[in-house]
């Protein structure tokens, strides 16, 4: 932006600072449509604009400049807060947009339009960091949001004394296997549980892949010492295996979780019979 262009804005921006505020954040507020309050809007676009006049002060319009570092951390910790109180990306750049319609009736009567259309392009750029910055953080929003599913969708409960079972609901993938085995493993060694049931009745096919996820895991509870077993096994699922021709070793299964837990509590029965007749002896 040339010298006469910047000292001109400079000037417009700083004397007509509080009306600009004021009709920007009038502005903003109505295109949210209530979901913010003008106190909210006032706090954000005030300290955006403060900000923004300091660096046109610098001389410097490239927006990813030192000039406009300030800038840009304002509208990074803006376009987060608007993505986590589920803003589009639209309505957050838009709300820099409307800067634009403040000005432009000042800037037109000043017969300035070539200031005003530099200006544009910078709150252009601008604008599209937020964007960036808002997708992004939507990411990481779907992200935090998915892995909390994740945890949800694979609980560890404690079945009797010294057995745990884990209720599996869905698809088994590598991801959910890793949770699966972690919070296995964790709830295993927190209540000194001897025996694991896996139960896949909520699993609504198993294929090869499926199966060697669910190995891994009654491999990962056996290291720690406890008996596994794997209940849930339909009819389907049992033709579909044979089918497969995928093989489960000397990995219990059972049809339903009653079976599975009749069977652990006769196990922890047997060896705690065992045990007091070796004490005996």
């Amino acid at each position: 932006m040339a010298q006469d262009d910047s000292d001109r804005l400079l000037s417009l921006l700083a004397d007509g600072q509080d009306d600009f505020v004021a009709r920007w954040i009038r502005t903003v507020t109505s295109s949210l449509a209530g979901r913010l309050t003008p106190a909210e809007v006032q706090q954000d676009l005030t300290e955006l604009y403060r900000a923004l006049l300091v660096a046109l002060r610098q001389g410097d319009t490239a927006t990813k400049g030192e000039a406009f570092g300030e800038v840009r951390s304002l509208l990074t910790e803006l376009s987060r807060n608007r993505a986590r109180q589920g803003f589009s990306p639209t309505e957050t750049a838009s709300s820099l947009f409307a800067l634009k319609e403040v000005l432009q009736s000042a800037l037109v009567e000043a017969g300035d339009l070539a200031t005003y259309a530099r200006f544009c392009r910078v709150l252009d750029d601008l604008g599209l960091y937020t964007v960036e910055v808002h997708a992004k953080a939507r990411e990481e929003i779907i992200s935090a949001q998915a892995e909390q599913l994740l945890e949800l969708s694979t609980p560890v409960v404690k079945l009797w004394d010294g057995i745990v079972g884990v209720p599996l609901v869905g698809t088994l993938d590598s991801a959910r296997t890793q949770v699966v085995m972690e919070k296995l493993l964790q709830s295993l060694l927190d209540q000194n549980a001897t025996h694991a049931i896996v139960d896949i009745t909520g699993v609504p096919s198993v294929d090869t892949q499926v199966a060697q996820h669910l190995l891994k895991t009654v491999v990962a509870a056996r290291m720690m010492g406890a008996e596994c077993t794997i209940s849930g096994i339909r009819p389907q699922i049992a033709q579909t295996i044979v089918a497969l021709g995928i093989e489960f070793g000397d990995i219990t299964t059972k049809a339903t979780l009653a079976d599975a837990l009749r069977h652990a509590l006769h196990r922890i029965e047997q060896n705690g019979a065992a045990a007091g007749i070796g004490g005996t002896a």
